[in-house]
């Protein structure tokens, strides 16, 4: 019998859902190398390997056979196949613009444990898609909002979450694809470098994602009475203002967030928060392309009254901080953890914080790979990131479901 590949489920899956392999009629305890490659939208190839041998029986199941050392990874990992698939071309990271369209997969099966593959035994194609079945996606042009509105199948009410990327031109749908498969109607909202949105901001105004809150209050299939937040590193900081200053936020995730302002200055009616200042003396040259901008920003919590720091005592809302104990971009878990303190201090108990070691300051969805050095966006030179393959990976896979659960308990 020819040996072929089997994969469950069979020829489409979520991207953030795990995926069963196994190579059926190979020989006896014969010794085979999977390779699985992924081409994301700009034609850059991601690949992993690893080896592994069959059992008696001629059977390999992924779930039940570790891989052995030489590969991108050993010991029983179901599916590191996919989380430790790494770019060719280096510090390039995967980004999903179009999740109306799949990843596709694609897993080769060749024969021996050689430096090159041996004798290709099968391969099968698999696609990793974006979107479930009946999740409509809406492009929102309202007033000055400028996002996509993803909405559950269906026509119920469901509880609505805005979601707000890092420090980086344009708009990032797939968190809140997710979201959205998940139950949650959830707005993916771009703040600069998109269509008439400022392209390089001087200043950020909380009045626009005032108008974007309201604007999903108001929408007929958004469940009330307030919004959940979820964003990313400078997103995450400016969810935090928000819950601080603005009325109906009812529950705040963060991952990887500074707690005071950082980039430009936030105004919001008559208040200027300035940015958290830079110490450029702490950035440390790694060689001749490479800084590690661990300390770029000064500690806001050392300087009493601190004009930058957020005032977090003002919030309502549940807050949620998800840290990577190497993030190197920014002291993320220093700055919760120290966040928290002052709130306990002043008598409030409405935080909790997942902290992951071998995280570093990139956190997406699970099976997203690592992106571990970057261009950092303030200083335009490739920086170390943080994090390691499988912590990262294990982080991943444990905080999604905790943020989806602290969304559904809140809202």
């Amino acid at each position: 019998v020819a040996p072929s590949i089997h994969l469950s489920p069979a020829t489409r899956s979520l991207f953030d859902e795990p995926l069963a392999i196994a190579v059926r009629g190979l020989s006896p305890r014969q010794q085979v190398m999977l390779r699985m490659s992924l081409r994301d939208e700009r034609g850059e190839l991601f690949q992993a390997c690893a080896r592994y041998q069959a059992g008696d029986d001629g059977e390999l199941d992924l779930a039940r056979c570790p891989a052995l050392p030489g590969g991108s990874f050993s010991g029983l990992e179901p599916m590191g196949l996919l989380w430790a698939l790494q770019p060719q071309k280096p510090f390039w990271c995967m980004v999903k613009q179009d999740v109306q369209s799949p990843f596709v997969l694609q897993l080769e099966v060749f024969e021996g444990h050689g430096d090159t593959p041996g004798w290709l035994l099968a391969q099968a194609q698999h696609e990793r898609v974006f979107l479930r079945d009946g999740v409509r996606r809406v492009p929102v042009r309202e007033g000055r909002i400028r996002a996509t509105l993803f909405l559950p199948p269906g026509k119920d009410t469901f509880p609505g979450i805005i979601d707000i990327h890092g420090y980086v031109r344009g708009l990032f749908e797939q968190r809140a694809s997710w979201l959205a498969n998940r139950g949650f109607a959830t707005l993916a909202l771009a703040y600069f470098g998109y269509e008439d949105l400022p392209q390089k901001p001087t200043k950020l105004h909380l009045e626009y994602f005032e108008e974007a809150v309201n604007y999903m209050l108001q929408h007929p299939q958004v469940k009330g009475p307030g919004v959940g937040l979820l964003g990313y590193s400078k997103g995450g900081e400016l969810c935090l203002t928000m819950a601080a200053f603005l009325k109906n936020i009812t529950a705040v995730a963060c991952l990887n967030s500074p707690v005071a302002t950082i980039c430009v200055p936030l105004h919001y009616k008559d208040k200027i928060i300035p940015p958290l200042p830079t110490d450029a003396q702490q950035i440390k040259v790694i060689d001749s392309n490479i800084i590690d901008p661990c300390g770029t920003y000064i500690d806001p919590f050392q300087a009493p009254g601190n004009q930058s720091l957020i005032p977090l005592e003002k919030a309502e809302a549940q807050l949620l901080f998800i840290v990577g104990q190497d993030d190197r971009m920014i002291k993320s878990e220093y700055h919760a953890t120290e966040a928290c303190k002052l709130l306990k201090a002043q008598g409030k108990g409405n935080f909790q914080i997942l902290s992951y070691p071998g995280t570093g300051h990139y956190f997406d969805p699970p099976f997203f790979p690592l992106y571990s050095i970057g261009n950092h966006p303030l200083l335009h030179k490739w920086a170390i990131w943080g994090g390691e393959l499988k912590p990262y990976c294990e982080a991943q896979v444990h905080a999604w479901p905790q943020i989806q659960a602290f969304f559904n308990k809140y809202l």
